[in-house]
């Protein structure tokens, strides 16, 4: 995923403490062109922390229950 936007951001963007703000982390990603494969390999791997593809943690549940 040498294209990922996330390479040059700081990566606590996109893992922020607990209540932090993920709104940077979220913009960088939307226009991310490998979004949906960064996305696709959280909800394989059970990626429990982070922004992966846009989504949080919980919208990422929310996201695989919606699909099961």
């Amino acid at each position: 995923m040498l294209e990922a936007k996330c390479l040059d951001a700081d990566p606590e963007a996109f893992f922020p403490e607990k209540g932090g703000s993920t709104r940077e982390a979220k913009r960088i990603c939307a226009t991310c062109p490998v979004r949906s494969e960064c996305l696709d390999h959280a909800l394989a791997n059970d990626e429990r922390f982070g922004i992966w593809g846009g989504l949080s943690e919980r919208e990422r549940r929310r996201a695989k229950r919606l699909t099961a």
